[in-house]
């Protein structure tokens, strides 16, 4: 496949991206063939008897089976969002490939975006990240949260900035009690 989704070893550039998805039309062709590989099916049903519909709802597909509308945004974290999904694309692209993330405030300058939908983007677009995160474990599960404050380190580790959690990471751990599984 030609476009963002093809592997290469140098990545993709901001120019190759641009050219690739110039507008929204092209932005939800990709996307409906990176979430449809196989041919579009619904996302409620897994039905493959699926249609075009004439609305302009935002929901351009409807299943023959369970009779609901979808688009490829349906089942997904951009689920229920009204912002164009070629936005969804190139903000999923800044995250991957920056460094160390972007902030809202980037996002919201780069896309034009308010920053509250930034921070919701960033939000949903890491949670989409983690796929099947939820069925990793069997119920229950113990969520353990671990943060060193300063005035547990040793005197000469101390950096007497005058609050209580500088300079530590908190860790988070959760264990499936049946199988004793952990993820930190």
């Amino acid at each position: 496949m030609n476009g963002p989704g093809r592997s290469h070893r140098k990545g993709v550039s901001l120019i190759e991206l641009a050219k690739w998805l110039p507008d929204e039309a092209a932005a939800v062709k990709w996307s409906e063939s990176v979430v449809w590989p196989d041919g579009r099916k619904c996302p409620r049903c897994d039905g493959e008897s699926t249609y075009k519909t004439k609305n302009d709802n935002g929901m351009p597909y409807r299943c023959r089976a369970c009779k609901r509308y979808f688009s490829v945004k349906a089942g997904t974290a951009l689920q229920s969002s009204k912002i164009p999904l070629q936005k969804w694309v190139w903000a999923i692209f800044l995250e991957t490939t920056s460094l160390k993330g972007i902030s809202s405030m980037k996002l919201h300058r780069d896309l034009g975006v308010a920053q509250k939908n930034a921070w919701h983007m960033l939000h949903r677009i890491r949670e989409g990240l983690v796929p099947g995160l939820e069925e990793a474990f069997n119920d229950p599960v113990e969520v353990y949260v671990h943060r060193d404050k300063e005035k547990n380190k040793h005197e000469d580790k101390k950096i007497h900035a005058g609050r209580g959690t500088v300079d530590k990471t908190a860790v988070v751990g959760a264990k499936d009690r049946e199988t004793n599984q952990i993820v930190a």
